[in-house]
């Protein structure tokens, strides 16, 4: 377990898709990218399931656990909890506009109370000795983002927070949903510049509307660390080169079908435990873009990868489309 996780480039949390089996797989592409779990509520935590709930790989590491919630007591809990089992991180959303969290008071209404999430970050930092960051937005509604930007970050840090990672928009609880959240609202990725600008001690990652890593490594001109999300999950080839760009590491890999052949024993343990192949080739699916072959491989995977019979031979047959493709293409050019 690392004490410090490098944040200098992660992957988002996203809810129904950074499962295990998704950070495993992300895991194998990058070795250094830092990974989030989707959001697990505290209360989830401290009476669900936690085998389900908290149960990761060893090589998952660096991993850091997003909690939400607003209970100072629950999340001090839950934290503990979390450090027992691992983790190298624990992160508090104060930035998902779903109406669930707003029934529940917190997310991104957290952005209203920066005293509550202070409450929250100070109980938590007393009862674990992990990293505790905070995850938040622009602000909220009609908020003006410069006031309750700073207001948010002062609080945190002053309560011990160890790092903010700022997704550059605003969230609108009204009148926009979940998914247009993500969109709709303009980035202002200069507002966490100036944040950083005003506080050049803390640690702040910049999130929100990063396409290509490029783009990402040019951010680090001005902020601390960069987090990626849908480009990373849609497009993972991307994280084959994160360990050389941002790193300076040797990747870990040549090319996407070595990272598959490597990913072949874990898929096969999950296979071997009774697990089915699509919990894992769901997240694989956006492999391979834009080459020739890739649409046959995401058909077939469609197709026979989500039977309850489905093995490795599955995925085998569907990159195999995408090898004879580029054979093909060698050969007529």
């Amino acid at each position: 377990m690392s004490t410090n996780p490098p944040r200098t480039f992660s992957v988002a949390p996203m809810m129904d898709w950074t499962d295990r089996h998704c950070r495993a797989f992300h895991r194998v592409l990058s070795a250094r990218a830092l990974l989030y779990t989707e959001m697990v509520t505290a209360n989830a935590v401290i009476f669900g399931d936690r085998d389900r709930l908290l149960g990761y790989s060893p090589q998952e590491h660096p991993i850091a656990l997003q909690l939400g919630g607003s209970d100072p007591e629950a999340l001090a809990k839950a934290a503990a909890i979390c450090a027992d089992w691992g983790y190298d991180e624990i992160n508090l959303n104060v930035g998902c506009p779903s109406d669930r969290v707003q029934g529940g008071n917190f997310g991104a209404c957290l952005m209203r109370d920066p005293a509550l999430v202070a409450s929250c970050v100070a109980a938590m930092k007393a009862e674990v000795a992990l990293p505790v960051t905070v995850k938040c937005r622009l602000g909220v509604d009609e908020q003006d983002p410069e006031e309750a930007l700073d207001a948010l970050a002062d609080s945190v840090l002053a309560a011990g927070a160890d790092g903010l990672i700022v997704h550059a928009r605003k969230a609108w609880l009204q009148g926009l949903s979940p998914k247009e959240n993500r969109d709709i609202p303009p980035l202002d990725y200069d507002r966490v510049y100036r944040l950083k600008a005003r506080l050049p001690g803390a640690p702040i990652s910049l999130n929100g509307g990063l396409t290509t890593l490029e783009t990402a490594q040019a951010q680090l001109a001005h902020v601390d660390g960069v987090m990626l999300g849908r480009a990373a999950y849609q497009q993972p080839e991307l994280l084959l080169r994160v360990d050389s760009l941002f790193f300076g590491e040797a990747d870990g890999h040549a090319d996407a079908f070595a990272a598959v052949e490597a990913f072949e024993p874990y898929i096969a343990a999950h296979l071997a435990a009774g697990g089915r192949l699509h919990d894992i080739t769901r997240h694989m699916l956006g492999l391979f873009p834009g080459r020739p072959g890739a649409r046959a491989y995401r058909r077939h995977l469609a197709i026979e990868g989500v039977k309850p019979e489905a093995g490795l031979d599955v995925l085998r047959i569907a990159v195999n489309e995408v090898r004879r493709a580029e054979e093909r293409r060698s050969l007529v050019a």
